[in-house]
């Protein structure tokens, strides 16, 4: 939901390809039909236009890309105590072999700290982290109405990314922030935190 959001959101002003490995889903975009539950995302496919592509070809789609926006999953192991980011890095790794160039927006829930390790470890400085703050379900209205706009890694590439998210939202005034990437990605956590804090509280009540 985080990554077909995103891809609806910027596809209003941008040409973009969104990338899968589940042919269904492919197909389903390619037909305008939603693959997953959310109000805003059916009703933007069907009905706005959207200069908005799918497909299998990762390769293909990374090549003549400005941005790539990583939404891949990153579980976390509470037995081992640490997020499993290899499906992250195993998308940045196939970027940098196919476009060096181009600017890598992480979406994904990582640890604090990740950022900046994988930038020294794979000696590109075009990785940038941007927290999201989406519910399922309605994850299309959150980006159109986001309650604020969080980039990591003050540069003028990272201002290039607030403007696109901002582009795309219809809420007038956005609160847009850049700050280190640390920093962002200790806040995508701490919400984390709180909204399983607050679930388990209810769950509570209600036994």
């Amino acid at each position: 939901y985080v990554g077909l959001s995103l891809a609806v959101l910027l596809a209003q002003q941008n040409e973009v390809t969104a990338v899968d490995v589940v042919q269904e889903k492919v197909d389903a975009i390619n037909q305008r039909k939603s693959p997953i539950q959310d109000k805003e995302i059916e009703e933007y496919l069907a009905t706005k236009e959207l200069d908005l592509t799918a497909t299998l070809d990762a390769k293909a789609a990374y090549t003549d890309a400005d941005f790539v926006v990583i939404a891949a999953p990153t579980n976390y192991d509470s037995q081992k105590n640490f997020f499993d980011t290899s499906a992250v890095e195993t998308v940045i790794r196939s970027v940098i072999e196919s476009n060096p160039q181009a600017i890598m927006v992480i979406k994904s829930t990582i640890p604090v700290g990740y950022t900046k390790a994988i930038r020294e470890k794979t000696g590109s400085e075009n990785i940038i982290f941007s927290p999201e703050f989406l519910r399922e379900s309605k994850a299309l209205y959150d980006n159109l109405y986001p309650s604020r706009i969080i980039v990591g890694n003050e540069s003028p590439r990272s201002q290039m990314v607030l403007d696109l998210l901002k582009e795309g939202a219809l809420k007038e005034d956005v609160s847009t922030i850049l700050m280190a990437s640390t920093e962002a990605e200790a806040v995508k956590l701490f919400s984390n935190t709180y909204l399983a804090l607050r679930i388990s509280y209810f769950n509570e009540l209600d036994t």
